[in-house]
């Protein structure tokens, strides 16, 4: 029987060399050659202002609370269906986060439904690029050039992904990645700050340096450095960064390879997909960077006997999100919450599919296959 899991890391087979490289520069603690490297290949690919590399998305997200100024009291309005991170680097500032549902097409926010959310408190959009297909970014920028919030793009799994030709997480103020080993390009765990206002970049470089003025004086531009703001060590080490640099030469292959990947799911299911399971929908205005090819089933037992179908097949499919305001954390903390019915039917029926650099087209269609007799089966 075929044994199909859900993710496995790929590795260029550079990886090591460059590690050994940067042991030999003498350079491995952050900031440092291969950091550098990685930082102005993002800035001059994709145009983003500044480019920071980080220990995780999740860092990212919590830089990006700090820099807009987030106190206790503000609102932010996130999607509820997404992880717990784009939501926690807010409430460690102390923000009230305010729920958000999903589009009925797309795991993507409701961007028509923002609005009725906003309100004196309210400091910042964030919005999350599912499967790194874009939301309406006109839509959610003119409402915040209209009330005068900032926009966050947790663009975690959206790297070489667009919006209508720009790059995502080059639109908001500031962009949060992940590469994190289930992403297309990975160094294990890793992520970058993509600051695109001008105002947040020499102050997002002090935060990143423990709130010191560390790189000003590193690039000579004072005599010596010291503590002057809040911070934390948000910057990896650059033996991370020299492991993410052997991703980022291969990134072309790599995205090449995955849109394989998808289409060939998309061709194999398109025709032949019953009415109780639904494929993914990427909107005329967006660009497909291939990150994951999902299902949405039409209700939970249909998903789990599907995933139970899979496994006995030899396949690893799991589903994604809770809707976070139907979490834990959220219902001790007392929320006043209203109904967002397509973030938990996205909780409920969501099924993510195996998706990596290796997996072959006998493999895409053997689970299609299977997929196809769980329909017959019916």
């Amino acid at each position: 029987m075929n044994k199909i899991s859900f993710n496995k890391p790929y590795i260029t087979g550079k990886e090591t060399e460059y590690i050994v490289d940067a042991v030999a520069r003498r350079h491995i603690s952050g900031n440092g050659y291969y950091t550098s490297k990685c930082q102005q290949f993002f800035e001059e690919t994709w145009g983003f202002r500044k480019c920071l590399l980080t220990t995780s998305c999740t860092d990212a997200l919590e830089m990006a609370a700090m820099l807009i100024d987030i106190k206790p009291g503000d609102e932010v309005i996130i999607p509820s269906y997404t992880f717990v991170s784009t939501a926690l680097a807010f409430v460690r500032q102390g923000a009230h986060i305010v729920f958000a549902d999903s589009r009925s097409d797309h795991p993507g926010i409701d961007e028509d439904g923002i609005g009725a959310l906003i309100n004196s408190k309210t400091k910042a959009i964030v919005v999350v690029h599912y499967a790194g297909v874009a939301c309406d970014m006109d839509k959610i920028m003119e409402l915040a050039d209209r009330h005068k919030l900032w926009v966050i793009e947790d663009a975690a799994q959206a790297i070489d992904s667009y919006y209508k030709g720009n790059a995502l997480g080059s639109i908001g103020h500031i962009g949060c990645f992940s590469f994190h080993e289930t992403k297309n390009i990975q160094c294990g765990e890793g992520g970058m700050l993509a600051i695109n206002h001008e105002s947040f970049v020499k102050r997002a470089e002090i935060l990143w340096e423990k709130g010191t003025n560390r790189a000003e004086f590193f690039r000579g531009e004072i005599n010596k450095y010291g503590w002057v703001d809040i911070g934390s060590s948000f910057l990896p080490s650059d033996i991370i960064a020299a492991f993410l640099w052997a991703q980022i030469e291969q990134y072309a292959d790599i995205q090449q390879q995955r849109l394989h990947i998808w289409n060939t799911y998309h061709a194999c299911l398109s025709q032949n997909i019953s009415n109780e399971i639904k494929l993914p929908v990427i909107p005329g205005y967006a660009s497909n960077n291939a990150h994951m090819f999902y299902l949405v089933c039409s209700g939970l037992d249909v998903r789990s006997r599907l995933i139970e179908h899979l496994k006995i097949n030899g396949i690893q499919a799991v589903f994604h999100y809770l809707s976070l305001h139907k979490s834990e954390f959220i219902i001790k903390q007392k929320y006043h919450l209203t109904d967002l019915p397509q973030s938990d039917r996205l909780t409920d029926c969501l099924l993510r599919l195996p998706f990596y650099y290796e997996l072959s087209d006998v493999d895409i269609e053997y689970i299609c296959h299977t997929i196809l007799q769980f329909r017959d089966s019916k």
